[in-house]
This record gives C-alpha cells, structure tokens and sequence, in this order.
C-alpha cells in the first residue's frame, strides 16, 4: 500500500523531473520570467517535499526505508527492481541537493536577467537536480549508474 510518505518521497524527485520536461518541450517559447518561474518552483516544491519527509522520518523512529517503484524483469528468482531508499545519510543528503539548489536556482534567476538561454539552463539545472537526487535514493547500481550518466550529461552540457 502505497502511504503519503511514499508519494512524497517520490515528487522529491519527479519534481524536477517534470519541471526540465517543461522546458525542454516548451521549445524555447516561455519568457525568461516563466522559466525561471518553473524552474525555481520545481526545485522549491522539491525542497519542501525533501523537509516534509525528513520531518515525517524522524517521527517515524529514523529506521530505513526502501521504496520499490517497479520491476525491471523477472527472471525465476532474479528480479531486479528501481527503487528509492532513505536512510540518514541519503536524507542528509536529500536536503543538501534540494536546498542548495532551490537557492542556486535562485541566484541565478537574478543573475541571468537578460542573458540568452535561460530556458536551456534551467531545463540543464533540473536535469541535473533530478540525477543528483536519483544517484543518492537510488537503490541498486543500475539504478545510480543511469543517475550518474544523467548528471554527467546534464553537468556538460
């Protein structure tokens, strides 16, 4: 059964996810104003979302917890799965990608004022935010290798 903290847990990363799929569908179309909106929002809802579950963690008696998402194959007694686990550490940080990115997606929301490519840049920011967060809940080495491919592609471009 799926429990809020399990769909909370969830939009830490979807957020961000679906804040760079807005920007990269949008073409380039959006105002600077607009991307920098959903850019800033999508991280800021992340932040939030990444508080609430720390709060609800340490209320919870700060035990492990493994979330599985789907599974990849099944295969007799092989079955890998995409999952998340949050542990104190993947929390610590949870908070640090999350918060520190709200305030860098911030800063540059104000100092990008005027430049061209902002829509690109914000859509390479939360690509970047959603690697870095799937690299650190991720559950299994698939799953951190295909974060880690994503925040290298995202990091160069």
């Amino acid at each position: 059964m799926t429990t809020f903290h399990d769909v909370l847990l969830t939009l830490t990363f979807v957020f961000p996810l679906l804040g760079s799929l807005i920007l990269a569908l949008s073409y380039g179309r959006l105002s600077e104003r607009a991307s920098a909106t959903v850019g800033v929002a999508s991280i800021g809802l992340a932040a939030l979302c990444t508080l609430w579950v720390g709060i609800d963690f340490y209320d919870q008696g700060k035990s492990a917890q493994t979330l599985t998402l789907w599974h990849w194959i099944s295969v007799g007694d092989f079955q890998p799965t995409v999952g998340l686990m949050l542990d104190g550490l993947s929390l610590t940080l949870l908070g640090v990608i999350t918060g520190v990115g709200f305030f860098i997606h911030l800063f540059a929301a104000w100092y990008m004022r005027g430049e061209d490519g902002v829509t690109r840049f914000f859509c390479h920011m939360n690509l970047f935010v959603f690697s870095m967060i799937l690299l650190v809940l991720g559950t299994t080495c698939c799953c951190s290798t295909s974060a880690g491919k994503g925040w290298g592609s995202a990091a160069t471009c």
